[in-house]
C-alpha cells in the first residue's frame, strides 16, 4: 500500500482545511452553547463535495475510504463532535443507500443527501439491543401497501436533526433470530413519530435523541433491501462505517495531543517548560507513535476497501487502536492543563469525553475484539 497520499487528494485536503477555518472554527464556541450544529452546514459541505459522494450528471459515486477518512481526521482534530454528526449522515445514512437501496431509492434520495439537503440517520439501539444487535424489539406488520411500526430507538445521533431515519423493526416475528429483521426508510415527519432530544456531555454538539414510533405507516417502497435481511444490513452498514469512526477517534487522538503538545510548550514548573522534562518528552514520543501506528492501521483498513477485499477485521482492528490512542492522548492533554480541563467551554475539556464515545460507537472495545478473534478462527478455518 501507499504510505504517501496523492496530489489530488492532498489539494483536497488543503481546501477541507480552509473550508473548516472558514466556516467551522469561527462558529465552533457558539453551536457547543447551543448545543447543535446549524442544518447549514451540512449543506455547506455538501456544496464543497465534503458528504462523502462525487456528484456529477450521471448521478453519485462514492468517494474513496481513504479520502472520506482523511478528511474526517481532519474535521475531528478540531470537532469530534461535528465529526460524528457528520460521520452519520455519510456512512450510516447514506451509506445505508449506497449499500442496500434500490435504483428507485437512490435516485430519490442519494443526490440531495450528498448534497446536505436532506439529513438521514440510523435507528437501531435500543433499551434492550445495544451490542446485541439483532435483539430488537421494535416490530413492523405488514398491511396493505405498506408496513405499520411500533417501537423506540434509544440513542440515535442526528435523530433531532434528521428528515430520514433508517430503522431496524420485527418483521417476521417466527422466523429464526437471523432472518427476522428488516430494515425501513421512515420519514421522521410521519404521523406517529415523536423525538425527544437527550441531554448528554459527549460528541457536542451533535444531538443525541430518543425515537418513538407510534402505529407509523411505511409504504411498500420504503422496505430498504430484502425483507429478513435486516440484520446482516446492519451489520454491514456497521462494519463499513467503522472505517469512519476510526479515523474520527484518529483525529480525537491527533487533536489532543497537538493541544497538549502547544501547552507543554507553554507552561513552565519549577522553573522549566513542560515539554523539557524527560517524563513529559517520553510520554509526546510515545503517544505520537501509537496514533501514527494507529493511523497505518486505519489506512490500511481503507486500502483493502477500495481495492474491494475483506476489511472487516481491519476495520476493527483500527477502530480498537484507536480508541486506545484518543484514551490516553485525552487524559494526557488534559492533565497538562490542570483544573482548566473540567471548564465545560475549554477545548480542551471535550477530548477525553469524546475518546469514551468512540468507545462505545460501533461497538465497544470488546465487540471489536470479538470480531478480531472471529476473523482469526476463519481464517484458521475453525468456525464455531
Amino acid at each position: 500500500m501507499e504510505f504517501m497520499l496523492d496530489e489530488a487528494l492532498e489539494e483536497s485536503v488543503r481546501d477541507f482545511d480552509g473550508f473548516l477555518q472558514a466556516r467551522l472554527v469561527p462558529h465552533l464556541s457558539g453551536w457547543y452553547q447551543e448545543g447543535s450544529i446549524p442544518r447549514e452546514f451540512f449543506r455547506e459541505l455538501g456544496a464543497g463535495g465534503w458528504l462523502g459522494m462525487d456528484r456529477s450528471g450521471k448521478g453519485c459515486r462514492e468517494q474513496s475510504a481513504i479520502k472520506q477518512a482523511v478528511l474526517m481526521e481532519h474535521l475531528a482534530r478540531i470537532s469530534p463532535g461535528v465529526g460524528v454528526a457528520v460521520a452519520v449522515q455519510v456512512s450510516l445514512g447514506t451509506k445505508g443507500l449506497v449499500l442496500h437501496g434500490s435504483e428507485r431509492q437512490k435516485e430519490a434520495l442519494l443526490d440531495a443527501a450528498a448534497r446536505g439537503e436532506i439529513l438521514i440517520c440510523l435507528g437501531n439501539t435500543e433499551p434492550t439491543a445495544g451490542s446485541d444487535v439483532a435483539n430488537v424489539a421494535a416490530t413492523a406488520e405488514k398491511v396493505e401497501g405498506g408496513w405499520v411500526i411500533s417501537g423506540t430507538k434509544a440513542y440515535v445521533t442526528n435523530g433531532t436533526l434528521s428528515d430520514l431515519a433508517l430503522v431496524t423493526a420485527i418483521s417476521d416475528p417466527d422466523a429464526p433470530r437471523n432472518r427476522r429483521l428488516s430494515m425501513f426508510i421512515v420519514d421522521l415527519a410521519s404521523e406517529g413519530v415523536s423525538r425527544t432530544k437527550l441531554h448528554k456531555e459527549v460528541w457536542i454538539p451533535s444531538d443525541l435523541t430518543r425515537i418513538r414510533l407510534k402505529n407509523v405507516f411505511v409504504p411498500d417502497e420504503h422496505l430498504l433491501g430484502v425483507r429478513g435481511r435486516g440484520l446482516q444490513q446492519v451489520l454491514n452498514i456497521f462494519t463499513h462505517s467503522r472505517l469512519a469512526i476510526a479515523a474520527l477517534t484518529l483525529g480525537t487522538a491527533a487533536g489532543a495531543l497537538e493541544m497538549g503538545i502547544d501547552r507543554a510548550g507553554k507552561r513552565e514548573i519549577f522553573g522549566r517548560k513542560l515539554r523539557d522534562f524527560q517524563a513529559k518528552s517520553f510520554e509526546i514520543a510515545d503517544l505520537f507513535t501509537r496514533i501514527e501506528a494507529a493511523k497505518l492501521m486505519v489506512w490500511k483498513a481503507c486500502c483493502l476497501k477500495d481495492c474491494g477485499m475483506d476489511f472487516r477485521q481491519a476495520a476493527s482492528m483500527a477502530k480498537y487502536l484507536a480508541v486506545e490512542a484518543a484514551r490516553q492522548a485525552g487524559t494526557w492533554a488534559a492533565d497538562l492543563f490542570g483544573a482548566a480541563s473540567v471548564m465545560f467551554e475549554h477545548p480542551v475539556h471535550k477530548f477525553p469525553l469524546d475518546a469514551w464515545a468512540s468507545s462505545l460507537g460501533e461497538g465497544t472495545q470488546d465487540v471489536q475484539k470479538l470480531i478480531i478473534f472471529r476473523e482469526i478462527m476463519k481464517q484458521r478455518g475453525i468456525v464455531e
